[in-house]
């Protein structure tokens, strides 16, 4: 499995990139008008992307470029900016999405992040790929391999909020298509069965 993992995984760069992305997409989907449930999933996903995305930088990306970095300082940056993303997570998972200042404590994580991100990615991250050149794969292996230890555990969370999170009809649109290929698969399996005897 290990091998196959590090065969298979981006580097380190490239898997905090498609992290930003992630975020920066679930930011997109964020409406003030949208349904309450439908508002709590994308807040829940932004959360749990975030808390798995800031610990697995603080073990194994922040520290392999500590190492290496003339200007510690930036990377030193990035733990006051983790340690506010923190705080506003755990305000937005202790109320509910009714409350007043919903909406405008999300608004402020996404300040927060779009800041953050855009300190990595134009500082941080040309600096590890000029830095630990080398290491990007390892790194990104172990990055992977720690990201499905940490996903193991709030495997539920992520399906719940994943789900919730589509739209309405997104959802019926996808239990159709699933219900079609059902039903496409059996008629052809059948064809087949009859065309075997």
């Amino acid at each position: 499995m290990a091998a196959l993992i590090h065969k298979l995984s981006p580097s380190v760069t490239d898997l905090i990139r498609m992290d930003h992305s992630h975020v920066l997409e679930t930011f997109h989907q964020f409406r003030p008008g949208t349904p309450s449930e439908r508002k709590a999933a994308l807040v829940d996903t932004t959360c749990l992307a975030l808390e798995i995305h800031t610990q697995l930088e603080e073990e194994i990306f922040y520290p392999a470029l500590q190492e290496l970095a003339s200007d510690a300082v930036v990377v030193e940056k990035s733990f006051p900016e983790h340690a506010e993303v923190r705080r506003l997570i755990a305000r937005l998972r202790s109320m509910p999405p009714s409350a007043a200042d919903y909406d405008a404590t999300y608004l402020e994580l996404m300040r927060d992040v779009l800041h953050h991100v855009a300190d990595e990615e134009t500082t941080l991250i040309p600096a590890a790929e000029r830095l630990l050149a080398d290491r990007l794969q390892e790194l990104g292996s172990e990055m992977t391999r720690r990201r499905l230890q940490l996903l193991g555990s709030r495997v539920g969370e992520l399906g719940a909020s994943g789900l919730r999170s589509f739209p309405e009809g997104a959802i019926v649109m996808a239990a159709g298509a699933v219900g079609a290929s059902a039903y496409m698969f059996s008629n052809v399996w059948s064809s087949l069965r009859g065309f075997q005897r």
